[in-house]
């Protein structure tokens, strides 16, 4: 059933409300951040820039957020702030905390995790849990599961591994700001076609607040989301996929909410079966993300960030056919998309591999510094 005029209208009031705001607020947020220190100073073979850029602005994607949500959400649902949107904006409060002090203080990566699971507690216990998941096994007879007691600890998995998802694609300038936009768009589109209003109008506070942004982020990027704006995106994201996509007794609401977050999810599972093949910690940061791949491939990082882009929105547009198909065609399109989603991604890993020296110049530091001992002598 579609969406009236009069709810479209709030969806679009929505969007341009949290797009101003992050426009206006992003230039203070950064003098905020350079005065509290919250600067990347490029230390290691991984980061793409190499001189000191403010973080932290993720602080003004939330804003615009916050308050698109504040002003429109009581147009479209009766009960104002209901419970489930109380404990995601408390949550979404918490993860925005630790993401201001980890940019200031560099936070060590078990005391984030603690906190994150809190918030994803949070979330769950107001109401945001996934009951109930499509059987992707399409010969048995048994269309839906029932997770029971198994809710709880899914829901937890779930918010806490795509919050992380979302920080980890977030190497290259303006990379995880469109991808979230991308996301949370397909996200308002779904809404809009399965008449889900609240959904819809958080979808839009997002993805305003993402576009506001991006003018300052995109390279050369003048200020990082940093991890304020890079888990926030990945925790609403989360909760609002549940929300509005889990829930749904479809053959494919188990596909539809992977391929929305395609390009994080995939890359951080790579990453991991990565490192735990090398031996190493699966938290071990490494240069080996899908966007490092590209750089070394001679991509530089505005045409690495496009193709990534194209990818999302490839995920994004797959992800909203699949809502509006027979089950039978949505399945077809699934199993072709996943053999050219995986000979890409062969494609982009031999890539990578031809290229090993493809380390950003960090040549030039060991030479700066032969040269400063050859001074000192």
């Amino acid at each position: 059933m579609p969406m009236s005029i009069e709810t479209i209208g709030v969806v679009a009031g929505a969007l341009i409300t949290a797009f101003l705001v992050a426009l206006i607020t992003t230039p203070i947020v950064k003098s905020l951040a350079q005065k509290w220190g919250a600067v990347d100073v490029p230390k290691d073979g991984r980061r793409m820039h190499d001189h000191p850029i403010p973080r932290m602005g993720g602080l003004a994607i939330f804003l615009g957020f916050l308050l698109s949500v504040i002003l429109f959400i009581p147009f479209v649902q009766t009960d104002g702030l209901g419970m489930q949107l109380q404990g995601m904006l408390l949550g979404a409060v918490i993860i925005v905390v630790l993401g201001i002090l980890d940019d200031i203080y560099a936070l060590p990566a078990l005391p984030k995790l603690i906190v994150q699971i809190v918030a994803a507690v949070i979330a769950v216990c107001s109401g945001n849990v996934i009951e109930t998941i499509s059987n992707p096994n399409i010969f048995s007879n048994d269309l839906y599961w029932e997770l029971g007691w198994l809710s709880i600890p899914v829901t937890v998995i779930w918010i806490v591994a795509v919050t992380n998802a979302v920080n980890l694609i977030d190497g290259l300038d303006g990379l995880a700001c469109g991808v979230s936009t991308i996301s949370s768009m397909t996200v308002l589109v779904i809404a809009l076609t399965v008449a889900e209003p609240t959904v819809a109008v958080l979808m839009a506070c997002l993805a305003g607040g993402c576009i506001g942004f991006l003018p300052y982020n995109t390279n050369p990027a003048k200020i990082f989301m940093g991890d304020t704006g890079s888990t926030f995106l990945g925790y609403v994201l989360a909760v609002v996929s549940i929300q509005g996509l889990f829930k749904y007794y479809t053959l494919i609401s188990f596909v539809v909410p992977f391929l929305m977050l395609g390009l994080p999810i995939f890359d951080t599972c790579f990453a991991f079966i990565r490192r735990i093949a090398h031996g190493q910690s699966p938290m071990h940061a490494d240069r080996s993300h899908i966007h490092h791949r590209l750089i070394d491939m001679g991509l530089n990082q505005k045409q690495a960030v496009a193709v990534l882009y194209v990818i999302s929105a490839i995920l994004g547009l797959s992800a909203v056919v699949l809502t509006t198909i027979g089950s039978l065609r949505a399945m077809l399109l699934l199993f072709a998309m996943c053999i050219a989603g995986s000979m890409s991604i062969m494609l982009v890993l031999r890539g990578g591999e031809k290229k090993p020296g493809g380390e950003p110049p960090a040549a030039p530091k060991k030479e700066d510094k032969e040269e400063q001992e050859e001074n000192k002598k």
